[in-house]
């Protein structure tokens, strides 16, 4: 061990909310705080926005439907879709969905696409600067200063190229997708068990084609069986699944040749392609068994991307934890065990969850002062949609 010098620590700034990590969540919580007109702060470690969707290559905008013609997820999960191809898209045009298609074209084609990372993630932030967000780039969240009660976070303590400066808020939320500040904060997070597999994906520019080689993204892919399973956590293991990743990268692009004048590695990930973690052990805890089930505290609701027809509503008791007050989740450490997480962590339920804790940060003292069926109002005329009863699918009471 060896111990740091005691120093003073700058303030740099006070807000009302303050986002951590820029990723759909976070671009999602901040454009809903700033537009209900608290001064909001995101803070990004990254030089880009949107998390895995972009600077780790994951550019499929997952579905906003159940797969049987009735659309779920609403409000800024729609409008960060169609800002995602707004310029043109890569795949997968939804255009059945876009141009309000009868519900029986709808049950053919889910409600998704696949968009270019860059453009994307310079769209959102072009977003952000209209509504007013201030963005703090290149910057990592190191710490927390609580209140004596140890329930409020007061300040977070960020390094940078300037150095080391503290942010006050308000109110505070966690979308770093690792819940790094519910873990500064001390509230009870979980790690996922089953662990993270290998995943490597790239752009190829080969023969005037640009293509998205998805390596790892099959269970039946040979780059999940180089390392095996990993948590996603810490600092040393994510450095050599990098290594491996960069490698594996390396390998299938020279299979097709060298670089020459048409081949070439267009682009690679710039953060490690780790989709489960850690996460809150919120005061709900969403679980498979939730399927089409009516929850009364519901914030928006979700699709299953892997199969058609397995709707669920999101308890806004799973993005809020039992001991800060003023810190909520959003993206893929909210509440949500092992047998749902897989589902939960995708673009769709990043953004309405971002939406409506960046809602409840901008409109109450704190999270636990949230009155619900307001919050639901809120969010009802920002054009989202609640309960299942509003799409048309009879719940399971």
């Amino acid at each position: 061990m060896i111990k740091e010098k005691c120093k003073n620590i700058p303030i740099y700034g006070s807000y009302e909310v303050i986002v951590v990590g820029g990723g759909i969540a976070g671009v999602s919580a901040a454009l809903a705080s700033a537009r209900k007109g608290a001064k909001t702060l995101l803070i990004e470690s990254q030089y880009m926005l949107g998390g895995l969707a972009t600077a780790g290559l994951i550019t499929y905008y997952l579905p906003l439907c159940d797969g049987n013609g009735h659309q779920l997820s609403y409000g800024i999960a729609e409008e960060l879709l169609k800002l995602s191809i707004s310029k043109g898209y890569e795949n997968s045009y939804p255009s059945v969905w876009l141009d309000k298609t009868e519900t029986e074209e709808r049950k053919k084609v889910r409600y998704m696409t696949q968009f270019n990372a860059n453009v994307f993630s310079i769209l959102m932030e072009k977003e952000l600067i209209k509504a007013g967000v201030e963005i703090f780039y290149g910057t990592t969240v190191c710490d927390v200063k609580m209140n004596e009660k140890k329930d409020r976070i007061q300040a977070v303590f960020m390094e940078n190229r300037s150095g080391r400066s503290a942010a006050l808020g308000k109110n505070f939320i966690d979308t770093t997708g690792d819940a790094l500040l519910c873990k500064y904060a001390g509230e009870e997070t979980e790690i996922y068990s089953n662990g993270n597999a290998l995943a490597a994906w790239y752009y190829e520019y080969l023969d005037g084609e640009y293509k998205l080689n998805e390596v790892g993204a099959r269970d039946t892919d040979e780059a999940y069986e180089i390392i095996g399973l990993y948590k996603g956590i810490e600092a040393k293991e994510l450095s050599e699944v990098t290594i491996h990743a960069h490698q594996i990268i390396l390998d299938r692009f020279l299979e097709k040749g060298n670089v020459g004048e048409n081949h070439a590695i267009a682009t690679i990930a710039t953060i490690p392609q780790v989709r489960m973690t850690r996460r809150i052990c919120g005061q709900k805890t969403m679980s498979i068994t939730d399927e089409k089930k009516h929850v009364q505290d519901s914030i928006g609701m979700f699709g299953s991307w892997r199969q058609r027809g397995r709707p669920f509503e999101i308890p806004y008791g799973a993005l809020i934890g039992k001991k800060v007050r003023n810190l909520a989740v959003a993206g893929r450490c909210i509440s949500a065990n092992d047998t749902i997480w897989d589902l939960t962590r995708v673009i769709p339920v990043c953004a309405v969850t971002g939406e409506a804790a960046g809602v409840a940060g901008a409109r109450y003292e704190d999270f636990y002062t949230v009155d619900i069926n307001e919050l639901q109002d809120i969010l009802r005329k920002d054009g989202g949609k609640i309960h299942f009863n509003e799409v048309g699918i009879v719940s399971l009471e």
